[in-house]
């Protein structure tokens, strides 16, 4: 491998990083705007404020921006190592075995919270407040 490749790969995931302590801040800013846990009855009675919706809207989008960024760090961070990538549940047995992830698990009920917010224009309070929850609850996995 030429060595200007390289540089320009690790320079990649250096960026990668940058982007993941990025997620994570704007991340806790946005969580921090809100009381948790989130209630199906304060999400009725607040139904209409611009402000409370916008903040869950940003940790949806932050929270999926978040374990995105992650996924390509961590498939990037293991072709540098030499470790095998074609596969992606490999990358995550890699990082679970190193220690770096809880458990391949953990990051797919991440990833299903994750789906399902993309997916899901629920108007049950019950079931947004749940949602909310679970990604407020899922954060430190990441």
């Amino acid at each position: 491998m030429d060595q200007s490749i390289l540089t320009s790969e690790k320079q990649h995931l250096a960026e990668l990083l940058e982007a993941i302590q990025r997620c994570v801040y704007f991340l806790d800013a946005s969580s921090k705007k809100l009381t948790w846990p989130l209630t199906a009855d304060l999400l009725e009675k607040q139904k209409k404020d611009v402000v409370l919706f916008e903040a869950m809207a940003a940790i949806n989008e932050r929270f999926a921006k978040l374990q995105d960024t992650m996924g390509a760090a961590m498939r990037h961070a293991c072709i540098l190592a030499g470790e095998p990538t074609d596969s992606f549940l490999k990358v995550l047995s890699f990082y679970e075995k190193t220690g770096v992830l809880e458990s391949v698990e953990s990051w797919q009920l991440c990833r299903t919270a994750r789906n399902l917010a993309a997916h899901d224009y629920d108007i049950e309070y019950a079931e947004i407040a749940d949602h909310f929850n679970s990604l407020k609850i899922f954060t430190p996995l990441l």
